[in-house]
């Protein structure tokens, strides 16, 4: 389908009344889990928003970085203004928050307003397998109003959005526009600098691009905040100061602001859209990109908004859908707490992306390593994080790994062993870290591809690849028996040469070679790997023991630490190490338990806890699994820190360390991952992997026939592959 057909069904379409699902002011399941920061409107590095509070009305929201970004709420009752979200402003009166649940996809509010109840549903449609919906910087904000009493009540609503949502720091000019014409009005804001990818690094804030309010089912204005709520309130409307405004000196800046007249009603409902367009998002070896959604400069945003103002039924609709399956696939993998804890992170981990496609035709997902140092698709990040993907959407993992594949292909990386990263964000035109992770990077490239085979049964991932590959295969045989001295991904207390869990990390490595080698057909190369990673790890099982425990590093006796690394033994089912070897470490770890879960070694409290999820998950049974997954969970919802979910914090303080934000916390799903696949005889394995990727297929393509303009993109896609 051409994108000017597009438009035309757009303008056809655009009359039909939005009809709102019976649900969707309701929780798939009201959560308890009181999340240290809760995810408002995300959608990648920049554009994200959250709440660090208990009640939204409590303070100021802000980026993950804590940056204010200021959006405000307010409802008007017969006269009276209620503020819900945002630091209190006068004259409004604090709205009682009176519940809050998070899903996968939205978070749910509800609040008494006097003789109104008010709910609010912030909603990131970030579906795991609809690139345009994924990458799309456009959230909903749907609202609902209710009488308490059975009366009927004269009610407004208000939403107004700051410019800091568009700056680096709160000195730089910005200038307000409204725009559109009579069929989508719109204000929108931005620097007046306008310096587009000028910027990089790690706890920084965009300054180029443009926050767009959209007057989709109300009307917008730009006023000042003193002019909008003293309007609001006088008479529940505002007047706009002007089609245009500038602000110079960061003081009195005019704000963006959308508002809705129910009138006279005792119930009703509507939603509001925010969004933001980085005019370009990536630079990507010296080629600058626009996401996916944007399908090469082809659409532009309003008119993706204008498709998602159509299709807001159909697509709210598909956001339950994916909250459902979040919850139900954790809640059977483990309990209620687990499928909470699933649910509050997977926009957490979505969110810490950029999805775009190169001018080869290559699916590309680069992850942000947020609050850390700010490089751009980092390898031992796609390693950790790579289970929500590899339950969900394998193709994604595949997006993350295939640039770390072409930067050695291409020539431009020599070593044998890959790359740290590709770039510090968002310029990814090659490694910017100061050294190198040997036989992290090898073993964690090497395990991810031989899964993807797996549940491909298939090579063609890595065909392409196949001698740089083996090359790293074979420098996991050599170096990883006993690692030297050498960074990797556990040094936050220092790193020790023998490290244990290295090894297994370069054992299995090896291991997943010889599975890829089996796939295609190398009968005797297989053997031949598969050989020396098992004569590794019977070498590795006589070093490491210590006991009723296996050390954290060979020549270091009494200490121990977590082989997460091991899990992979269970799920491929390959008894590289046996099960009496998990067994030993898991019933150790259970000693080693504090109250907000188990440390990453021997040498400090802290943790990691998508680490400890990765552990937990080698647990035969349900029973130890959730011994070790509580804590996690009691973590979340006790600790002070309170920012988007650190994955680095202290197990018996339960304060963060450092870290928040990270998309590590896709390692939350590694049970999932191992209940779908390791009770399952070797052949129905195999069978349900092949199902599943046709499964995966048929959904994509589905997709694509749906959306805009996707046909000849997804046909040059599968060219590639």
């Amino acid at each position: 389908m051409k994108h000017a057909h597009f438009v035309s069904i757009l303008l056809m379409l655009w009359a039909a009344p939005t009809v709102l699902p019976a649900t969707l002011f309701e929780p798939y399941r009201p959560t308890a889990l009181r999340l240290p920061s809760v995810p408002l409107v995300v959608n990648d590095p920049y554009f994200s928003i959250w709440s660090p509070y208990d009640q939204l009305n409590e303070g100021a929201t802000l980026h993950w970085t804590h940056e204010e970004k200021p959006l405000e709420g307010f409802l008007r009752v017969d006269g009276k203004v209620y503020q819900w979200m945002g630091a209190q402003r006068q004259p409004a009166t604090p709205a009682r928050q009176r519940s809050v649940s998070v899903m996968a996809t939205s978070t749910y509010y509800q609040f008494d307003c006097g003789d109104v109840t008010l709910n609010v549903v912030f909603t990131a449609p970030m579906l795991i397998d609809d690139y345009d919906l994924l990458s799309a910087p456009v959230n909903y904000i749907s609202y609902e109003v209710r009488s308490a009493n059975g009366q009927k009540h004269d009610v407004q609503l208000l939403l107004t959005a700051s410019p800091l949502l568009a700056v680096a720091n709160p000195d730089q000019p910005t200038r307000l526009v409204a725009g559109g014409d009579e069929e989508f009005k719109y204000v929108r804001c931005g620097t007046i600098e306008q310096p587009i990818l000028a910027k990089k690094g790690d706890g920084i804030c965009i300054d180029w691009g443009y926050l767009y309010l959209p007057a989709v089912n109300g009307q917008t204005a730009i006023a000042t905040a003193q002019q909008a709520l003293g309007s609001f309130a006088s008479q529940g409307c505002i007047e706009s100061i002007s089609q245009r405004a500038e602000c110079r000196d960061g003081s009195q800046r005019p704000l963006l602001c959308y508002w809705h007249d129910f009138g006279l009603t005792s119930g009703a409902a509507s939603y509001a859209m925010i969004g933001y367009d980085e005019v370009e998002d990536i630079e990507y070896m010296f080629r600058r990109y626009k996401a996916y959604w944007a399908h090469k400069g082809t659409v532009g945003i309003v008119q993706l908004m204008k498709r998602m103002k159509v299709e807001y039924a159909a697509i709210m609709q598909r956001c339950r859908e994916m909250d459902r399956r979040i919850y139900d696939d954790a809640l059977k993998a483990g309990n209620e707490h687990y499928a909470e804890m699933l649910s509050a992170v997977y926009r957490h981990v979505m969110a810490a992306h950029k999805l775009f496609q190169d001018d080869e035709g290559n699916l590309l997902f680069f992850s942000k390593e947020n609050n850390s140092n700010g490089c751009v698709n980092t390898v031992d990040l796609t390693y950790p994080e790579a289970p929500l993907l590899l339950c969900y959407n394998p193709e994604l993992q595949k997006a993350m790994m295939t640039s770390i594949l072409n930067y050695t292909y291409s020539g431009r990386w020599t070593k044998p062993f890959p790359a740290h990263d590709l770039g510090t964000y968002p310029i990814a035109n090659g490694q910017a870290y100061g050294a190198d992770m040997p036989i992290e990077e090898a073993g964690n490239m090497l395990i991810l591809a031989a899964e993807l085979c797996r549940q491909d049964a298939s090579t063609a991932f890595v065909d392409k690849y196949w001698d740089i590959v083996t090359t790293w295969a074979d420098y996991l045989a050599e170096h990883g028996q006993d690692p030297e001295e050498q960074l990797c991904t556990d040094d936050f207390a220092g790193h020790w040469a023998h490290n244990a869990n290295l090894a297994v990390k370069a054992i299995m490595g090896v291991a997943g070679y010889a599975a890829m080698a089996r796939l295609k057909g190398l009968e005797q190369r297989a053997e031949q790997y598969m050989e020396r990673a098992k004569a590794m790890a019977r070498q590795w099982e006589l070093a490491a023991l210590d006991g009723d425990h296996y050390r954290l590093a060979f020549d270091r006796p009494g200490t121990w630490s977590q082989k997460y690394n091991m899990v992979w033994d269970r799920l491929w089912q390959t008894g590289i190490f046996g099960e009496e070897v998990m067994i030993r470490e898991i019933n150790y770890y259970l000693t080693q338990q504090q109250t907000y879960g188990l440390p990453l070694d021997c040498r400090k409290d802290y943790s990691k806890n998508d680490w400890i999820l990765w552990t937990a998950a080698m647990a035969e049974s349900r029973d130890t699994f959730l011994k070790m997954m509580e804590p996690v969970y009691r973590y979340m919802n006790e600790t002070e820190s309170r920012v988007p979910v650190s994955d680095w914090y202290d197990t018996k303080t339960a304060q963060a360390v450092g870290f928040k934000a990270r998309s590590v916390i896709g390692g939350f799903w590694m049970r999932v991952l191992m209940d779908r696949n390791v009770f399952v005889k070797p052949d129905e394995q195999n069978d349900a992997c092949i199902n599943s990727a046709m499964a995966r297929k048929g959904r994509m393509e589905s997709n694509a026939e749906k959306a805009t303009g996707r046909q000849a993109l997804n046909g040059k896609r599968r060219k590639a592959k």
